[in-house]
């Protein structure tokens, strides 16, 4: 059985790109995280927590060799690694929007190239050489894949023929003068742990606890709640307005013949929906925030 002392779930939160949106998400789940400026260590309101910043590109090595028992990894960097980790969820963010990015084969554009075909024999830069090397074996194309340190834009159409990247809207590439000829695949962060500790029924507890959370303040994103008072002879027509994810919550109200109507909404609707709510008789409509959305 685990001491109390030995309670402690050893956390890897991506360092860089995904540092902020990260931190954002564990602070929307319910954490308060201080630390990070200047160390690579952070420090959750949590006990049982011990969490450090790493490189994306080596959280899911590092997990599965045992290091830290959970992290954030994302996909790309769970392929590049060919790491064995469980998968306990998906999180669907990037450093600036609630959505995927795409690992692209990308080439100047006045490049020749229409497809990966047409770079049999060619040579291609990334910092993804595992998971590009993948790619072109299941095309069946044969070129020489270079691991790049930075700056792979650049390198396109001067010392290369093409590269392999991720972007987030494809604008840097489109500024680097770079057309995107194919999209290898999206990926999103996972939260991940390590075989072992999987197995470990405290820290299993305890991740999947982490995880519910997570997943409830992304999804509590991506809403917002709307409550609104309604006349009895205006409620079913604008019950057929509200795209709730059940029927909503109607409780009458202390003078007769009202009603007040409340609902969960997708947030990009709202500014749409609340106008016509406003026409078919709703009044004192109020939008709030949600901190967490758990179906």
């Amino acid at each position: 059985m685990m001491r109390k002392s030995e309670k402690k779930l050893k956390l890897a939160i991506p360092k860089g790109s995904l540092q902020d949106a990260t931190i954002s998400i564990f602070t929307n789940a319910g954490f308060e995280i201080s630390g990070g400026a200047r160390s690579y260590y952070l420090s959750f309101d949590d006990p049982e927590i011990e969490a450090v910043l790493i490189r994306a590109q080596e959280i899911p090595r590092y997990v599965e060799l045992g290091v830290f028992d959970a992290g954030i990894a994302g996909k790309d960097w769970i392929a590049e690694n060919r790491a064995h980790v469980v998968e306990i969820c998906q999180l669907c963010y990037s450093k600036s929007g609630l959505r995927p990015v795409k690992i692209v084969l990308a080439v100047p554009e006045r490049s020749p190239v229409r497809s990966v075909k047409d770079l049999e024999g060619k040579i291609i830069a990334t910092e993804l050489v595992n998971l590009t090397r993948d790619y072109l074996k299941r095309n069946k194309v044969r070129c020489d894949v270079e691991f790049s340190w930075g700056a792979t834009e650049v390198k396109a159409g001067h010392l290369v023929d093409a590269i392999v990247e991720i972007t987030e809207t494809g604008s840097t590439l489109a500024s680097n003068g770079l057309r995107i000829v194919e999209t290898i695949m999206e990926s999103t962060p996972r939260f991940v742990a390590n075989r072992d500790a999987w197995k470990n029924p405290w820290k299993r507890n305890k991740m999947e606890n982490i995880a519910l959370l997570l997943e409830g303040a992304l999804n509590a994103s991506k809403k917002v709640g709307l409550k609104m008072n309604v006349r009895k002879d205006a409620v079913k027509r604008i019950i057929a307005q509200l795209p709730a994810i059940k029927k909503p919550t109607i409780s009458p109200l202390a003078e007769e013949g009202w009603y007040a109507l409340e609902t969960i909404i997708d947030r990009k609707s709202a500014k749409e929906l609340i106008p016509k709510l406003k026409k078919l008789g709703a009044s004192g409509i109020v939008e709030y925030s949600l901190n967490k959305l758990i179906y």
